[in-house]
Order: C-alpha cells, then structure tokens, then sequence
C-alpha cells in the first residue's frame, strides 16, 4: 500500500483517460447530452445511478475527481460534495433526521451549525447538546428517537477533544448515525471512520483548498451512509462549482507538506505564548496541558494551525480590541486554513452549556499561516504591548 504522501499526489488522478493530461479540465457546465431517448429514459429511472452523470448538477469529471481523492484519503466508501462547509454539515444532518426524531450535537460545535440545528425545532426534530468531554457518557443521553449524534473534535473555537471511538462504540449497536467535522484535521491528521463515524463533513473552504480562494464543501460516507446522503443532496439541489472543485483538488496535492508547515508553526507561537505574562492559558491540543491531549496522542496524527489562548481576566474589552486593532500581520478576518495568519476575538460563553466552558479570560482564535515566525512574534510583542498600555489608561 502506498503513503499517505503518496497518495495526497495519486488519488483520484487519471491522467491516461485526459490524453495525459496531469490535472483534469474544468467542465463548466448544466447540459449534458444524452446519446439516445433509451439513455433519457434510464437515465430519469434512477438518476443517482446514472454515469456518468446526465446534468450539470448530478456531477462532473472535474467534481468527481475531487470526490473520489477525498473519499480515497478519508479511507471512505464515496464522497459528496457541496458549496459550503455549512452545506456539508447541514446535508448530511438531514440526510438522516425526520420530524420526532431527537438529535444530539456537540455543545463545542461550529456556531452556524449550531444555528441551523437550532432552526430544526421548527421542523419536529428534538435537538440536545452535550458536554464534548462526555465521552462513553453519551449512552445516557441516547434516547429511542435518537438518530444522529453530531460531533466536532476538536471544537470550534474552544478544542476540546472527543473521545470519538466511545461516542460510536456506543451509537452503532443502536443504529444511530454518528457525523462528524474533520475540518480541523483533515485526512492529514485524522481519519474518523477508522474510528468508527458513519459521516464526515469538511468545510473544504478551509484547508482542503489551502489558499483563501475558494468557498467549498464535502460529505465523506460509509458505504451504508452514501446512499442516504447522496439521495439527499440531490433532494436538497446540492452542487460545487466547477472552478471550486478544481480548486480543492489542487489543494488536496500538496494537503501533507502544508499541514506539516502549519503544525510546525503553530506549536513553535503555542510554546512562545505560553511564556508570555500576558497570557493565562494556550488551548491546543498538542500541549500536554490540554485537556484532552492524551486522546489527540491516541487518535491524531498531527495538529493543525487553528488554536486559541486565553489572556489573563483582568484584561478588558477596549484594551483586547486595541491589541486586535494594533495587530498588522495577524489578520482580522473568520474564515482560516488559508497561508495567511488571522485572529479574532471569541466569546464562547454566550451559547455555550453552563459548565461545559468556565470563563476564564478573554479568548482569542488564532491561525498560523506561513509568515517567517519572527515577524509574527514581532507583530504579537507590539499587541500585547498595546494591550497593556491600554488597559493602564495610559
């Protein structure tokens, strides 16, 4: 079997059936033509079925190249792909769940995930959400409507870390669905199939594309799951652009060496900020003083770029915004995964379970992009001296 880095190059490429071609060309495209009315005719029998695909929306070679490296680096079945990351997510919660139906999500979960689970209510669906440290505890939580368990390891803004094979071990004897974002870690640093999830959802936005450049999406199935979930995209009108396929197929090529940077730069700030008097606590992972390091030890293989730290209490508002504000490399903006480093502020505590995430300090997001480390130290020494200045009125 070939490695990983073999294959982050390998997957999904066909360059014998392009003419040699390296990459595949980008079909922009709706109308695709049939040969025949019999192929018009088997082909509105069972659309999901057809291929290649009959329109635009069912499917292109340029989507299915990018599907088929995906599902190939995921160790899944088959893959979907979407517009979004929150398109993913959304797709595939209701690829699964009916009005009665009870839903259990990560209280750490992506905020417009949360939203859209929220809205479910509406819709008959019973959504719950628990504490992500519960691990093999989420059995007394199961219930008989129960039909999916949603989950976010790490958790979005805050990382914690999910025990994710307890979580399945105790849904899959009940036949409850488990989906969960990978977004964080990508195939690079984790694959949750292998640890038992059913569904994993990407903001593909995010690392997979690799280069702020690209809005797009991707469901990661079993083979059990693929059916449902493809049924239900097609349902639901689900479809990527053909310029942001190509683009995230561009990305998963050089998915390993970029990761590799970032994980190398993020753990080099996260050593550097724990040294700082300004800063209370660094919420990654990848220190031992995570909470959750020994399952990230256990089930990872590698941390991404994406942590946060929390600065000490008695740092207020006005002072934590001039430090942003001071900030010039680190940018101001909420998507990540891109080359470019960013922070912003977080304030968990106005959605969050009580208890699931104690106050602590301002929290703030930050991504490490590919700057020279140097500089960025430099940029962050100028912050907090703002910060501080700041913060005594001067």
């Amino acid at each position: 079997m070939t490695t990983r880095d073999t294959r982050y190059v390998q997957a999904g490429s066909e360059p014998h059936r392009r003419h040699g071609y390296v990459n595949p060309p980008i079909h922009r495209t709706s109308t695709v033509l049939y040969r025949d009315t019999a192929e018009m005719a088997a082909s509105q029998a069972d659309p999901l079925k057809r291929t290649p695909p009959v329109y635009g929306r069912f499917g292109t070679p340029t989507g299915r190249a990018f599907e088929t490296a995906l599902a190939e680096l995921e160790g899944g079945h088959a893959a979907v792909a979407t517009c979004s990351g929150l398109a993913a997510a959304t797709t595939a919660v209701l690829s699964f769940v009916r009005a009665g139906d009870h839903l259990l999500v990560s209280d750490s979960v992506y905020m417009p995930t949360r939203r859209f689970c929220d809205s479910l209510a509406a819709f008959g669906v019973r959504v719950e959400y628990y504490d992500p440290a519960v691990g093999a505890g989420i059995e007394g939580l199961l219930r008989p409507e129960t039909r999916v368990v949603y989950l976010e390891s790490p958790g979005s803004t805050t990382f914690e870390v999910q025990d994710v094979p307890a979580v399945t071990a105790a849904c899959r004897p009940r036949g409850i669905t488990t989906v969960i974002d990978n977004t964080w870690a990508t195939p690079a640093f984790l694959r949750p199939l292998e640890l038992g999830a059913d569904v994993v959802v990407h903001s593909a936005t995010k690392y997979l594309t690799g280069h702020a450049d690209s809005i797009l999406g991707a469901i990661v199935c079993s083979e059990d799951a693929f059916p449902a979930v493809r049924g239900a995209a097609m349902r639901l009108g689900q479809c990527a652009g053909a310029d942001d396929l190509y683009l995230g197929l561009r990305g998963l090529r050089t998915l390993g060496v970029r990761l590799g940077r970032h994980q190398q730069q993020a753990l080099d700030l996260a050593h550097w900020l724990q040294q700082r008097e300004e800063v209370a606590e660094v919420v990654h992972p990848a220190l031992p003083e995570h909470p959750g390091h020994r399952i990230w030890q256990r089930d990872f293989d590698g941390a991404s770029g994406l942590f946060g730290f929390v600065l000490r209490p008695h740092f207020g508002r006005a002072a934590v915004d001039a430090m942003i504000d001071r900030l010039r490399l680190f940018g101001l903006g909420h998507s990540w995964g891109g080359y470019e480093s960013l922070l912003v502020p977080a304030d968990p505590l106005t959605h969050r379970l009580p208890g699931t995430w104690r106050d602590r300090g301002p929290l703030l997001r930050v991504h490490v992009g590919f700057e020279h480390l140097d500089d960025l130290k430099a940029d962050l020494v100028e912050g907090f001296a703002e910060l501080v200045r700041r913060q005594a009125g001067c």
